[in-house]
Formats: C-alpha cells, sequence, structure tokens
C-alpha cells in the first residue's frame, strides 16, 4: 500500500512529440512500477561521493527486458560485465528523466549481475545540477518487477530483489575541479580486485546501508539514446621519454598530496613535459600485437585519433609494480606535445590512477573531448595492452547526407556532423569539453541543424521544455531567464541578448512544426521578458543601459556595449517582431518597426553602422566612432539594411571584407569579427543575397583549416579555447542551402523550396531526413545545363527557383 500511495503521489511529465502529448493528454502512465529513489542514509549532499549498486536476478522467460532508470548526478551501467549505458539526459532543477534500456541482448538464461556507478557531485557547474544525490531504477520482465531500489531492509519482501549498494573509495573524494564550469576531475587509487563487485554475486566490501530519498517529478527522455561506439586510434603513434622541468615539485604532487583539502581552483595538475627520442609509425603498418606497448617510469605513450571526438577514455593496462599512470589529453599538439595546460590553462585535461600490480581495464567515468590521447608512467612499469574511446553522442543519422565535387566542401561537411553529434547528447551544447553547457543562442543554430541532420526536434523540445519548466532564479531579475540551462547561477550574472535571442529560437522552432502546446504554454515566459526589457527603452524606444553581461560577440564589438548598443537593438527588433507573429500581437510589430527605424537614422554614419551610442555633458545621445565588422552584419542579418536600400556598404562587405582581409591596412578602424557569432553571420547573409558562390568560396578560407586540424569547428577563429563548438554544425545547414540548392523545407505546408544558384560546383548530391522519410537531391551542371534527381516524401511538393536561368532539366 505504500508503495501503491507513493506512485500515486509522484509527479509525472510527459515529454513526448505532439501526438504522443495529445494521446496521453488524458492518461499519465506511471514510469515506475516499484523503485524508489534511494541513497547512502544521510549522505545525499555529500561532495564528489560514488556508490556502487549491485543487483542480481534470474531470467528464464524473456519478455521484452528493460532497465528503467534515472538518479543525480550520473549513472554509469553494465551487465554481466557489458557497458550498457550512461546518463541521465538533463531537466530543469527538481526534475529527473527516466532512461529505458532494452536488456535482451544482454541477458544470460539464469542468474544475472546488474552493476550501477552512481557519482553525486552536489556543486554548482554549468554542467550538470547541484541537487542531492540518488538512485531510481528498476529491472522489468514484462509486467514483472525482477529488481528495483528501495531503502536497505534486513529481509527481502515481496517477489523482486533489492539493490545492495557500496562506497566506491577507489575514486579519491577531494580533488581539485575539471574546470570552473564542470565538476571534479578523475583520480583513482586502484588494487586489481577494485572492480570485482560488478560480476561478483557475493561481493560484500564497503557495504552502505540506504534510505528513501524526496519523491522526485520524473520525465521522459525524449531522445534516442547516446552512441556509444568504441573507437580506437586511426593514424599515429608517439613513443619517447620525457623530461621532467620541474622535477622537485612533481615528486611532490605524484604522492597525491595536491589532492588534501577541497578545492575549487583550476591550478596546474601536470608538469610541463618535453618530448626526446620521438618515434613515429602508422596504425596501418602496426599489426595487433605491436600496439602492445611497456613502459618504465618517465615513459610516455600517445595516440592520435586522427580527429576530435568525446567520450570516456579506455584502456587494458598491466602493471608489475606498484605504478602510477597520467592519463592527458587535447585537442590539438603544440610543438609536437599534448600539453592542455599551455592552450587553456583553466581546465584540467588529466586523469589520475595509483595502480597496484595487475591487470585491469580502465574506463573514465565523465566524458572528454580529445585528438590525442597522452600516457605517461611517472612512477613504475606498465604494459599498455589496448586504448579507445567509448564516444559519447547523438546518434548518426544515415538519411543526413552531403557530397559534391569538392572535397574541402566535404571535409567541412563531415565536420559539422562531427560537431553536431558530439554537443547533442541530450540537449544543444556550446561544447563537449570545458562546458557540456546548454547556452541561448549558440542553441539557435543547433536547433536548425537539428532538423537537418536527425530530421526531427526532440533535443529542441527537451532544451524548450527545460526552460518552461524552470522556476525563476531569485538572484535574476524578474522575468529575465538563465543566459545557460540548466544550469546553476551562483553569480545573479545574465546576458540579455541571449535571452532575446530566446525568443526568436522559440519562433523559427514554431516555423519548424514545433509542438504548438510547448510554444503556447511557453507565452508567459516570453512575454514576462519582453516586459523586463520595456523600462530600458528611452525616448527612441531603444534599449539603454542594460544591465548584465552586455554580448554581441567574441570581438572588441564586446567593448561597445554601454549606452544604446545598435546590434543589441537590432537584436531587440528581431525579438519583438517574431513575438509579434508568434502570438498575434500587432502592438509588438508596431514597435519593432520603430525601434528599426531609429536605428537607421541613428548608427549609419553615411559609410558604416556605427556600434553605440553615449549620452553627453548635456544628456544628449550621440552615436560615438565605434565600428565593428560584426556590426554591420548585425544590420544586414536582422534586415534593418539590404543590399538594394544600402548598395554602397553591401559592396565594401563583398569585395573588401572576408577570410583574406587584411584589417590593418583595409578599413583599420572597422574591427574584425570572430567566428561566433560574426563569421557565421556573414556565411548567412552572403546566401540569403544571392552569392552562394562566394559563400562557399569564403566557407573554405575561413573553417577549412579547423576540419583539417581536429576534424570539427572552433569557437574563435584561433585555437586558444574550444575547437569543438555545437554552433559551428550550422554551416552544415548553410551547405544544404547554398551548395545543394535546398533553400526551404516548410514542414508545416509540407513544401520544398529548391533555388539553384550558380556556383563553381557542376555536381552535387545530398539528402535531409524527414521523420523516418528524407528529402533527396542530387544535380549535374555542364554550361547552362543542369539536370536534377529529387526524391520527396509523400504528401510533399517542390517549388523550382532559377535566379540564374539554367535550362533546368529533371531527370
Amino acid at each position: 500500500m505504500r508503495i501503491t500511495l507513493l506512485i500515486l503521489v509522484t509527479l509525472i511529465f510527459c515529454s513526448c512529440s505532439r501526438k504522443q502529448v495529445e494521446a496521453k493528454a488524458v492518461h499519465q502512465p506511471t514510469i515506475f512500477k516499484k523503485a524508489e529513489p534511494v541513497w547512502a542514509k544521510g549522505r545525499e549532499t555529500e561532495m564528489n561521493l560514488t556508490l556502487g549498486f549491485k543487483g542480481t536476478f534470474k531470467m528464464i522467460d524473456p519478455d521484452d527486458p528493460v532497465l528503467k532508470i534515472t538518479g543525480s548526478t550520473l549513472y554509469r551501467v553494465s551487465v554481466n560485465g557489458k557497458y550498457l549505458g550512461y546518463g541521465p539526459a538533463r531537466a530543469s532543477h527538481g526534475y529527473y528523466r527516466v532512461d529505458e534500456y532494452d536488456l535482451s541482448p544482454y541477458l544470460k538464461k539464469g542468474e544475472n549481475v546488474i552493476a550501477i556507478e552512481v557519482t553525486g557531485y552536489n556543486v554548482n557547474s554549468l554542467y550538470v545540477l547541484d541537487q542531492p544525490s540518488f538512485l531510481q531504477a528498476e529491472i522489468l520482465n514484462g509486467d514483472k518487477v525482477l529488481l528495483a531500489t528501495e531503502r536497505s531492509k534486513s529481509k527481502v519482501t515481496g517477489r523482486s530483489r533489492s539493490f545492495e549498494a557500496f562506497e566506491l573509495d577507489s575514486r579519491v573524494q577531494k580533488v581539485r575541479r575539471y574546470s570552473s564550469q564542470r565538476p571534479f576531475m578523475e583520480y583513482y587509487r586502484l588494487e586489481e580486485s577494485s572492480d570485482d563487485w560488478k560480476t561478483v554475486s557475493n561481493s560484500s566490501s564497503n557495504k552502505v546501508g540506504l534510505a528513501v530519498c524526496s519523491v522526485k517529478k520524473l520525465l521522459y527522455r525524449n531522445l534516442e539514446l547516446p552512441d556509444f561506439r568504441v573507437t580506437r586510434p586511426q593514424s599515429t603513434i608517439y613513443r619517447g621519454h620525457i623530461r621532467w622541468e620541474k622535477k622537485e615539485e612533481y615528486r611532490k604532487n605524484a604522492t597525491g598530496k595536491f589532492i588534501e583539502g577541497f578545492s575549487e581552483d583550476t591550478h596546474t595538475v601536470t608538469p610541463s613535459l618535453t618530448i626526446q627520442d620521438m618515434h613515429t609509425q602508422s596504425l596501418e603498418e602496426v599489426d595487433e600485437d605491436d600496439i602492445t606497448e611497456s613502459l618504465g617510469t618517465n615513459q610516455f605513450y600517445t595516440l592520435d585519433f586522427g580527429t576530435n571526438l568525446s567520450g570516456f577514455i579506455g584502456s587494458k593496462i598491466t602493471c608489475t609494480e606498484p605504478s602510477t599512470v597520467y592519463f592527458t589529453f587535447d585537442e590539438l599538439l603544440l610543438d609536437g606535445e599534448v600539453n592542455p595546460k599551455e592552450r587553456m590553462p583553466s581546465i584540467n585535461n588529466v586523469i589520475v590512477y595509483e595502480l597496484e600490480p595487475g591487470t585491469y581495464e580502465l574506463e573514465s567515468f565523465e566524458a572528454y573531448t580529445f585528438r590525442f590521447l597522452r600516457m605517461t608512467v611517472v612512477k613504475g612499469t606498465c604494459q599498455v595492452q589496448d586504448a579507445y574511446i567509448r564516444e559519447y553522442a547523438y546518434p548518426e543519422n544515415e538519411s543526413a547526407m552531403y557530397q559534391s565535387d569538392d572535397p574541402a566542401l566535404n571535409k567541412i561537411y563531415e565536420a559539422c556532423k562531427q560537431t553536431f553529434r558530439q554537443n547533442s547528447v541530450d540537449l544543444f551544447m556550446d561544447c563537449p569539453s570545458r562546458e557540456r553547457a546548454g547556452w541561448l543562442c549558440d542553441s539557435r543554430f543547433m536547433a536548425i541543424v537539428e532538423k537537418d541532420f536527425t530530421g526531427r526536434d526532440d533535443i529542441a523540445y527537451n532544451y524548450y521544455q527545460n526552460y518552461r519548466l524552470y522556476t525563476p532564479f531569485d538572484n535574476l531579475p524578474k522575468g529575465m531567464i538563465p543566459m545557460v540551462y540548466p544550469a546553476d547561477n551562483r553569480n545573479g550574472n545574465f546576458i540579455p541578448n541571449w535571452a532575446l535571442w530566446f525568443v526568436i529560437q522559440v519562433s523559427e522552432y514554431a516555423e519548424r512544426g514545433g509542438d504548438p502546446r510547448l510554444v503556447e504554454d511557453l507565452r508567459p515566459r516570453i512575454m514576462e521578458l519582453l516586459d523586463y526589457f520595456a523600462p530600458f527603452e528611452n525616448e527612441d524606444g531603444l534599449l539603454e543601459n542594460l544591465k548584465g553581461w552586455k554580448f554581441v560577440e567574441w570581438s572588441k564589438a564586446n567593448e561597445f556595449v554601454n549606452g544604446v548598443n545598435y546590434p543589441t537593438n537590432a537584436l531587440y527588433s528581431k525579438a519583438l517582431m517574431e513575438a509579434s507573429k508568434l502570438y498575434d500581437t500587432p502592438e509588438l510589430g508596431t514597435k519593432s518597426q520603430k525601434i528599426a527605424q531609429a536605428i537607421r537614422e541613428q548608427s549609419f554614419n553615411g559609410e558604416f553602422f556605427v556600434d553605440n551610442a553615449i549620452r553627453d555633458a548635456e544628456g544628449k545621445l550621440k552615436p560615438t566612432s565605434n565600428i565593428s565588422e560584426v556590426g554591420q552584419y548585425y544590420a544586414f542579418f536582422f534586415e534593418l539594411a539590404t543590399p538594394r536600400e544600402y548598395p554602397e556598404l553591401w559592396k565594401k562587405l563583398v569585395t573588401a571584407f572576408g577570410p583574406d582581409r587584411n584589417d590593418i591596412s583595409i578599413y583599420p578602424n572597422v574591427f574584425k569579427a570572430n567566428a561566433f557569432i560574426g563569421n557565421y553571420l556573414r556565411m548567412e547573409i552572403l546566401y540569403r543575397y544571392g552569392l552562394s558562390d562566394q559563400m562557399l568560396q569564403e566557407m573554405k578560407g575561413y573553417f577549412l583549416s579547423m576540419a583539417e586540424l581536429t576534424g570539427t569547428l572552433w569557437e574563435h577563429m584561433d585555437t586558444h579555447a574550444s575547437c569543438n563548438h555545437g554552433f559551428a554544425s550550422y554551416l552544415g545547414h548553410l551547405l544544404y542551402q547554398g551548395a545543394l540548392g535546398i533553400r526551404n523545407i516548410d514542414y508545416i505546408r509540407k513544401e520544398v523550396t529548391v533555388r539553384f544558384d550558380e556556383t563553381y560546383l557542376t555536381a552535387c548530391q545530398g539528402s535531409i531526413p524527414v521523420g523516418k522519410e528524407r528529402i533527396y537531391l542530387k544535380w549535374e551542371r555542364s554550361g547552362d545545363k543542369l539536370k536534377y534527381v529529387l526524391e520527396l516524401p509523400e504528401e510533399y511538393t517542390v517549388k523550382i527557383e532559377n535566379p540564374e536561368g539554367f535550362e533546368v532539366i529533371e531527370r
């Protein structure tokens, strides 16, 4: 009876597609039949505590056996020693998404063992939330519960079994943070028997008593489970010796003393390394036996995976004496070295293993991003028998494809797909490395790409649902929303610009056929947000002296945000117009037009749009002489300017700007744009106004070197930060448009618009998934004759645009 009452009061929200929501609106199904949320008694708020949950159950007649599981903060699960999964997907504060796994391929007849590792971080971050730890899981065979989490009992009652729990103290608890945006780094002290509890049914070391936690508000995952494929090195191996430049300091740190006492700083964890006697060998020339590498103290072994990947670092190592091994990793080499501290000092790209003699199959609990992995033996002797990354990425949809007769563009497209899948496991992330955070604005570009690459908008649904369910932070002004979410917001900072992008994102989501109920549910949040901005409007209707972190882009433009910032007001005008259309509020459209006109009158100096205006001593608003390249792109992107209205400025932007501009000699008073966000806006407006050929050429100039160096696309035009940034996958959308010719897909009216622009390409093909179907287009051009093949989903129609007047022939 107690369990039945618990189920009845558990609040369960359905996050399904629109049709699923409508079908389930009357009757909300129960997610768990018996499982209760549990944790070690009295320790649910303890920092960086890892528990192991083990259960045994018998399988005689399989009837669609499944595992349902959620928890806080993160879990990893194996069945009979085989890797099963990792999660859960993230949700708003106070909500938890439930994952469901098909167990059929992992079970054997008779007794089976399931092992779940759960780490409760209980620390603020932008990645996972600071919430009390728990695990809630059960295994069902048909309608029968075989195993469930519940409080510790002296005797198991009922027909199902309970999990038993252990404290896994082999993961050192008091360590530094991985970064200021993510929780703790990983440091382990292991014996060969440390993982026996996962497979040995009678293991009982460090057993802890469990207590039932408070009832949790549950959500469905609503997403495909991640891709956990195992990938091994693809290109080169480096072997050699190292020289410690700070030997005495390092020897002190190698004892583990640096982990005494909890600290949130990010001081150097590894010493500087210098390679000597480096040896390079192609993996293709090495058989499996040669990959086994014996390493002694101060020797290293570096692997090149050929491209940036994100996931869990794995290795099989045998130690013949007590040994300490450092795994360091990075997206690039610096002077031939894996030296992440030199490139990004604020993160700790290192995992430390102190190993007693024995053989170990190691795999990191956290996901990391790298192309190069170095294993360094700083004490003892080890034999490295295997190394891999278990990827943690969104599953690829094979129907998403692009190929042209330019290999450079093909390479950029593949980099887009890699960048997207690594940044879209459960929500739209900025990067899968330093932060793994769901920022607004970045997510606008990724939401568009999600539809192109997956044929669905499930991630977008979850992302916007998280904002709908979010309870306003006390330290944010009324109406303002978090700049990044789900995340903890301890300092009360916010980006007003990102909140305006949120309005645009929701509007575009609706235009792509997004769930109308969710869009309507977001109306109060959007209207309250716009109410927040109203008091900052000056006599001209322009926003002036905004609070918070005013962000235009990563460039000099961000120094010109005081007073009236015209790029921000261009964004404000667009947000008002989108809200007007979205919720049928014409007064917002009128306000939008007034703001746009005021920007044109005040910001354009006859040659360029200036970035801002400030008050003089008499209180009169006067435009400054500050001019940024991105400011021009804001004007055209948000349609305050068009080539017809500003032909001379447009000519300058087209002929004098771009990847080859020397900003010292060519318009030095116009400060250069960066990758995020100016260069991407430039790509879009070039396509929008019919310059597809130039867009493709410049795309190579800006981004090809990124694709060649890391196989992913970057946050900046240089390498000092993330070299795998989610928004950058947007180039894939622009390739579908400007190269392939699929200008627009109207998912509501089921109409595809194809525009054949003249470019240097002579052949191109590609496809975009639409649900379980696809849109496929292939064309070849010879002179003025263009032949094409087009396949559409059932009920879709096509509209062909031919601005160049080709002789278009359908085959």
